[in-house]
């Protein structure tokens, strides 16, 4: 059981959250791209895909932890220095997917795509970088919205790699290598 259990959880991440990150990691420049050129639907239609990727593979993630959590109870391992230290980075990672990058991919794409609001342009301005709409209606994202977002993406990356690498060296682990 054991033996399925790891490897539900490997194809889970592998499954789930590898999208997410090159999603996630795409999506500064394809925001750039947009914003040179709004018109450009090409690149509005690559923005919403790379969004819709990080919000419904984010939502599939929450395999990986419940099928790790099944995984480490078979394994005997939960109270592992390595598996608790890779549980707090995993829901940091979580964290800063839900709170910062989501929300500013969501933000960003509204206004590249004139939609903040229905159209109103009336979205205030807030953490996610995005002012509200000049006399056309567009609604105008900080200059360093893109930056922000690529900076968040990174940690969110950085993160999971680290959980990566403790889930494969398994420091101080008895179980073997």
């Amino acid at each position: 059981m054991t033996k399925f259990l790891l490897t539900l959880h490997v194809l889970a991440a592998i499954l789930a959250v590898g999208p997410v990150t090159v999603a996630a990691s795409m999506f500064p420049a394809a925001l750039r791209r947009a914003q040179a050129d709004p018109r450009d639907t090409a690149a509005v239609a690559s923005l919403r895909l790379l969004q819709r990727i990080c919000s419904v593979y984010a939502f599939v993630g929450v395999a990986v932890p419940v099928t790790g959590l099944a995984t480490a109870g078979s394994l005997g391992v939960l109270g592992s220095a390595w598996l608790i230290a890779s549980i707090i980075l995993t829901m940091a990672a979580a964290a800063v997917l839900i709170v910062l990058v989501l929300p500013r991919q969501e933000a960003a794409l509204e206004a590249v795509a004139g939609e903040a609001d229905g159209g109103t342009g009336m979205r205030p301005v807030d953490g996610t970088g995005v002012r509200p709409a000049d006399a056309t209606g567009a609604v105008a994202l900080g200059e360093r919205a893109g930056a922000r977002l690529a900076m968040y993406t990174g940690i969110f990356n950085l993160l999971w790699a680290t959980v990566t690498v403790l889930m494969i060296i398994r420091p101080g682990s008895t179980t073997g290598a």
